[in-house]
């Protein structure tokens, strides 16, 4: 007679009950439910512990602030700004008044208007100032007398010298005024003397030597 070996071993097993199978797997399940639990509040706890901490504050540069590099092509900044100063406080109302009291008590100075004098004119000349005796210094240190006429001759006025030793005044026999200068004439009517006329003075040059001369009252 043959026999099965598989059927003999499973004659020997024991035989389960179903309703002890299903405790033990709801068993296995509610332990393994408590014990998931119990990591995850394990697992929370260390990270709120770890990321508690404090953490140590960097403090920063004052006045000093740090840029990032701009994109190629663009104008990169320095990467230091300096801070600038503040503004001054507003000035207190008190203090204003103060200001305007002490400058209104300075007194001011009286404008004074510009007193502008009159410039004198110059006297006016004519041949009539001239007319009369007039000493002349003559070149080589002597002196004579030139007297000039109101008479006319032909277009010119008479004059005559007494005493001098120069040539050219010792024949002067005419005169005239042209403009601020006196003309004196020799005989035959050339030019002996042109003189700067004022009225209390002449000088000036003789035409042919060119010596200095000068007449006075």
């Amino acid at each position: 007679m043959n026999l099965d070996p598989r059927r003999e071993i499973r004659a020997l097993e024991p035989r389960m009950d179903p309703m002890t199978s299903q405790k033990a797997t709801r068993l296995v399940l509610r332990t393994t439910v408590i014990a998931a639990s119990v990591l995850a509040l394990a697992a929370c706890q260390s990270s709120r512990f770890a990321g508690g901490s404090p953490q140590p504050a960097v403090a920063a540069s004052p006045g000093i602030i740090t840029t990032t590099p701009l994109e190629p092509g663009l104008a990169a900044p320095t990467g230091v700004v300096e801070a600038e100063p503040l503004a001054p406080p507003p000035l207190d109302s008190t203090q204003i008044v103060a200001t305007d009291q002490i400058v209104s008590d300075v007194p001011t100075s009286p404008q004074v208007a510009a007193i502008q004098t009159p410039t004198q004119a110059a006297p006016r000349v004519s041949r009539t100032t001239f007319v009369g005796t007039w000493r002349a210094s003559e070149p080589g240190g002597g002196s004579c007398r030139v007297t000039l006429s109101s008479t006319p001759s032909l277009d010119l006025y008479r004059a005559s010298s007494a005493g001098c030793q120069n040539e050219d005044l010792g024949r002067v026999s005419a005169w005239d005024l042209r403009g601020d200068q006196i003309y004196l004439y020799r005989q035959g009517g050339a030019v002996a003397a042109r003189l700067s006329a004022s009225p209390g003075s002449m000088s000036g040059a003789l035409s042919r030597s060119g010596a200095p001369v000068a007449l006075a009252r």
